[in-house]
């Protein structure tokens, strides 16, 4: 599926549309890897699917802490998703440099949404326990195409 995204405001009905739309996995953490060039919209996806999700407090890109952990409101609690980690791989360099975010028992909580900005950055591009895969491009025009799949 793609999207063409015009404005703030359709960015933000995609990301809940989104955010409403994805199931949490039974044994895992349900991993959702953001891709695209710098500047295509990957945190502001993730700034709107958390706001989708009931995080009040405003998202901003973990480019320097690398990941960001907010509790997810009862409401979405009862959906199967207890935390929304946002983790930005851009300055990682490899697999191995997940490891002190604690990545691995993330992945292995099933109550973790975990929304990944740079897969390439760390291998998970192609991972098969990544749930969702989405490509966000920036268009001449300044519009965006969110690609899923």
């Amino acid at each position: 599926m793609t999207a063409t995204i015009r404005t703030l405001e359709e960015l933000a009905a995609e990301a809940k549309r989104f955010a409403l739309a994805v199931k949490p996995k039974e044994r895992s953490a349900t991993l959702v890897t953001l891709s695209g060039e710098l500047g295509a919209g990957k945190t502001a996806f993730a700034g709107a699917v958390a706001k989708a999700l009931g995080v009040g407090e405003a998202v901003t890109s973990p480019t320097f802490v690398l990941e960001k952990i907010y509790a997810l409101p009862v409401c979405d609690i009862e959906r199967g998703f207890d935390r929304l980690v946002h983790i930005d791989a851009y300055r990682l360099a490899g697999a191995a440099e997940l490891a002190p975010l604690g990545f691995d028992e993330l992945m292995r909580d099933a109550g973790n949404l975990i929304l990944l900005e740079w897969p390439e950055q760390v291998g998970l591009d192609a991972d098969p326990r990544v749930a969702e895969r989405v490509r966000l491009e920036l268009q001449a025009d300044g519009s965006r195409t969110i690609a899923y799949g």
